[in-house]
């Protein structure tokens, strides 16, 4: 009798004891290594236990002993034998409220959203929640659901998550041999002359006396390149378009700070005084975000093999403050 069928799993065990399982690999879990799969599987199981169950060989995968390093084969049936997980944290997960964000695009394999600014992408650091916290709850029928990569919390745009595992593992194959195109604009404060500039300074992360985690650019940090093009000029302010060619933390942010031309709105490494001034109630030119976002992301999709051209406007405050800078530069020509 076979019964795994959508529920995944066949308890052969009381209930009220810890249970074998039998668990089927779908698409999400097909191409991971056994021992990664069991570590999410066992929530809460130490690490050291997962690897002497799959060396004692009490894991088998079709009734077979595997080694550890054995990737998963969608229809694969593994034996997860009795072992106590953590008890779900049912409190935790019924804080986390379900939310919806505008999708820019969505098929089997891939969806992307336009994220808002002030969100975080994932929980963690002092935020009980993100992004992906919050689709997993408003979409529980995904089995599968992964970030493929972050935005800060203040930057707004797009932001691309596999629903398949292939298509995470393809994406993030396509990020190591930087085959994503993406494009930021950035609307930054200070003296900016040139059409193009290649930024190329290494980036070292550090952890404050506060414990807060920052990057600055130094010799021995991690080789990191961005190009920037004008896009508008409204002095001391520019429009600027970023195009990342390695995506370290805080990248764009730190190489523009390091020109002398932080961004505007920044709360790490901006010119605070101004930030503080153009939050001010009535302030014109005024905005009180970090005027960053990810407005275009190109890449090969995954599993199709086709091309992919996402576009995302600029948030309505954004603009507004940019048609600001555009007034006050008319008014002020002869």
């Amino acid at each position: 009798m076979n019964e795994l069928g959508k529920s995944r799993q066949k308890m052969v065990a009381p209930a009220s004891a810890p249970q074998v399982r039998l668990v089927e690999v779908d698409d999400g879990s097909a191409g991971q290594r056994i021992d990664n799969f069991l570590l999410r599987e066992c929530k809460g199981v130490p690490k050291s236990h997962v690897y002497r169950i799959l060396r004692s060989g009490e894991v088998r995968v079709n009734k077979g002993r595997v080694d550890a390093a054995y990737r998963l084969v969608f229809g694969d049936i593994v034996r997860i034998p009795p072992v106590r997980t953590a008890t779900p944290d049912f409190d935790a997960k019924a804080h986390v409220p379900a939310a919806s964000f505008p999708i820019l695009f969505e098929d089997d394999y891939l969806m992307a959203i336009d994220k808002p600014a002030g969100v975080a992408v994932h929980g963690g650091s002092g935020v009980s929640f993100g992004v992906i916290e919050q689709l997993r709850r408003t979409l529980p029928h995904l089995k599968f659901l992964e970030l493929v990569h972050r935005l800060d919390r203040e930057t707004s745009g797009i932001l691309l998550l596999a629903k398949k595992r292939a298509a995470l593992v393809g994406m993030h194959e396509q990020i190591r041999h930087n085959r994503m195109d993406k494009r930021y604009l950035a609307c930054v404060t200070g003296q900016w002359g040139d059409r193009q500039r290649a930024v190329k300074a290494p980036l070292y992360k550090y952890v404050t006396a506060e414990g807060e985690r920052r990057v600055r650019v130094q010799e021995d940090g991690q080789a990191s390149h961005t190009v920037f093009r004008m896009v508008e000029s409204h002095p001391p302010y520019t429009l600027l378009e970023a195009e990342l060619k390695t995506g370290r933390t805080h990248q764009i942010r730190v190489h523009l700070a390091h020109c002398g031309t932080p961004i505007v709105g920044d709360d790490k490494y901006g010119d605070f005084t101004l930030n503080k001034h153009l939050a001010r109630p009535g302030s014109r030119p005024g905005i009180k975000r970090m005027f960053l976002h990810a407005y275009r992301l190109k890449f090969t999709h995954p599993v199709l093999d086709t091309p992919i051209a996402l576009e995302a406007a600029l948030p309505p405050e954004c603009e507004q403050f940019l048609n600001q800078l555009r007034t006050t530069s008319a008014d002020a020509k002869p």
